[in-house]
């Protein structure tokens, strides 16, 4: 029993676990933050500010929703691309925020395309299909950061090395060349048990998943990009870095709640040229514009698309109103009445005939001494005639 309940919530208690840490960590290091002075520092983002944050959420999101788009050409499946966006908007939007978003995103999504006949084997590839676009996305971008600025991991471990760093690196990006080279030459399905089989997806598809992937993670890094003041900024990359790695260690611990206080932590850990109050300020418009203002809004789409089901299923299933009742089958009493309709029937009809034949039968013996006298008389006059 207990080794069953592990399996099965091990993952949510690592989160959970993860998630208290980070928090009482972040409690010791904002101790010193004043939550005026963050306030003050939301107030003085300028317009350019929040415009280019919003930017980067809509851009994050579009990218988003090509994770499902590039999966259901992988199927050979043709959706309107209007339902894809508000599927993939509500899955990443509520999996962001109530953690172990595998899960929690395979089951909007097999309530939704389901609805448009995918099977559920058909959405268990398309999951982990736009899985596997994410995890493809960060290696490259990690790979090319890594030899690009080898020293940013510096920043949160103090004792790396920077020829090691560039040659993870390396590797990194030769794990990307190795997916491409296998999906070129066609090489056969990877074979994992006897069930499951990973099929190299076409060319085409491939270059689209090196595309979409790294946009959707520039997109949400720019938010937070955006919203950090010029003194102090040590650059995008820096930046990319410590959001790659903050990001992958919440979704690796499956941290609800977007991963409270494993964000802050590391990029306040990851960022120490710059000034606490600001990096605060910068993931709260970030938790803001990519977690909370989708939530709502998902939850609205949510509430629109069940209605519409509910509806539909209503309209589906109610009898209509003018269509012509069917003939119900004629029970036993029914029987016997119209056995009894004919029988009087028949009766009715032969009723004529009898009584002509009775008649007939009444006046056979008046027609025969009538028929007797003639005879009679005939012969007398022929008689009189000889004589």
């Amino acid at each position: 029993m207990i080794m069953q309940g592990l399996r099965k919530y091990g993952w949510t208690l690592i989160g959970l676990v993860a998630m208290l840490v980070s928090i009482y960590l972040l409690y010791n290091k904002l101790q010193n933050i004043s939550l005026e002075d963050v306030i003050l520092r939301l107030r003085a983002l300028s317009f350019r500010h929040w415009a280019l944050a919003i930017i980067s959420a809509l851009f994050s999101y579009a990218a988003l929703a090509g994770y499902d788009r590039i999966a259901l050409r992988h199927l050979g499946k043709h959706i309107s691309w209007l339902f894809i966006t508000l599927c993939s908007f509500t899955t990443y939007a509520l999996s962001h925020n109530i953690g172990a978003s595998v899960f929690s995103g395979a089951l909007v999504r097999y309530r939704a395309y389901s609805s448009k006949g995918l099977s559920g084997a058909e959405i268990a590839i398309l999951v982990a299909f736009c899985s596997f676009t994410f995890i493809l996305g960060t290696l490259l971008l990690f790979g090319i950061v890594l030899i690009l600025r080898p020293d940013v991991i510096n920043l949160i471990y103090e004792e790396s090395s920077e020829r090691v760093i560039f040659a993870i690196g390396c590797g990194l990006l030769t794990i990307v060349g190795l997916y491409i080279l296998g999906s070129l030459l066609r090489l056969r399905p990877l074979k994992i048990g006897a069930k499951v089989q990973l099929v190299y997806p076409k060319p085409r598809i491939v270059f689209q998943q090196l595309l979409i992937g790294p946009l959707e993670l520039l997109g949400a890094t720019g938010i937070i990009y955006a919203a950090l003041p010029e003194s102090g900024n040590p650059g995008f990359i820096v930046v990319l870095a410590v959001f790659l790695a903050s990001f992958t260690a919440t979704l690796l611990v499956n941290a609800p709640a977007g991963g409270l206080g494993v964000l802050e932590i590391i990029f306040i850990k990851g960022m120490p040229t710059m000034d606490e109050t600001d990096v605060i300020a910068a993931l709260i418009v970030f938790r803001l514009l990519y977690l909370i203002i989708p939530l709502i809004i998902s939850v609205f789409i949510v509430a629109v698309f069940e209605a519409q089901q509910f509806i539909y299923r209503r309209l589906k299933y109610r009898p209509i109103a003018n269509a012509p009742a069917e003939a119900a089958p004629p029970t036993a009493g029914a029987e016997r009445g119209e056995a009894q309709s004919e029988a009087i029937k028949q009766e009715s009809e032969a009723l004529p005939l009898v009584k002509k034949k009775q008649q007939t039968e009444e006046n056979g013996p008046a027609a025969k001494s009538t028929d007797e006298t003639a005879a009679k008389t005939q012969a007398e006059q022929k008689q009189q005639e000889i004589q």
